[in-house]
């Protein structure tokens, strides 16, 4: 069985990705929680005043933690499955707004423990991690024109283009110093649109089938 995580960058087009390999792998699709999350709007739209009193920051990153680990749990006990986004992921984004000062370090300090405890359990399993990430990988201009494309009224405050910019800074030296968990195939988007190139999307399953196949994944 093969296991996909799609990771990147917001706005790149990880749900896109994420549904086209599940309909080309004929396999379940386990989309990042935005549209039933309580907690994500909050986050965005919050003042400065509303986040340091409420903690919206650490509550999110609790929520995102929670749901990604049942999703990988699933995943990794089934044939051919893809994740928008996975639990790997998640501990770059706390330790983010740890750097902006919306999570603190006692906050931190309790997340790692809790993502610890969890990879601990997914070691258990007899799958234990992804077989290849997909990243996507684009300018913060492709990043920006592409979160105000998706109309999205909470992400769209000028706001938060200081956090886009310093998530999107960071983002190509973590996946390449620190995520060890698959191999990584590297798709650039400021050239790939497989939404409205179909073209593109066949090149881009073409390439991650050729992927897993030189890397002995079975895919039945």
């Amino acid at each position: 069985m093969a296991v996909i995580v799609v990771g990147g960058m917001i706005g790149l087009g990880k749900s896109s990705v994420a549904t086209l390999l599940g309909e080309a792998l004929r396999s379940e699709v386990f989309l990042e929680s935005v549209d039933d999350n309580p907690i994500l709007p909050l986050f965005y739209t919050a003042s400065p005043e509303e986040i340091d009193r409420k903690r919206y920051p650490f509550l999110l990153q609790l929520h995102f933690l929670n749901t990604r680990f049942r999703a990988i749990k699933k995943a990794l006990v089934h044939d051919r499955n893809v994740l928008d986004r996975s639990i790997y992921e998640d501990w770059y984004f706390a330790k983010v707004n740890v750097q902006l000062g919306r999570i603190s370090d006692q906050e931190f300090a309790i997340y790692e423990s809790l993502a610890d405890n969890m990879m601990e359990e997914l070691a258990e399993l007899p799958k234990k991690a992804p077989d290849l990430m997909v990243y996507l990988k684009g300018s913060f201009e492709t990043v920006m024109e592409r979160i105000g494309l998706r109309g999205r009224s909470f992400e769209q405050d000028q706001s938060l283009v200081d956090y886009y910019r310093l998530l999107w800074a960071g983002y190509d030296d973590w996946v390449m110093k620190h995520y060890n968990a698959s191999e990584v195939l590297v798709v650039d988007m400021d050239r790939t649109d497989i939404v409205h190139r179909p073209e593109d999307a066949a090149w881009l399953v073409k390439e991650i089938l050729e992927r897993l196949s030189r890397m002995n994944v079975q895919l039945v």
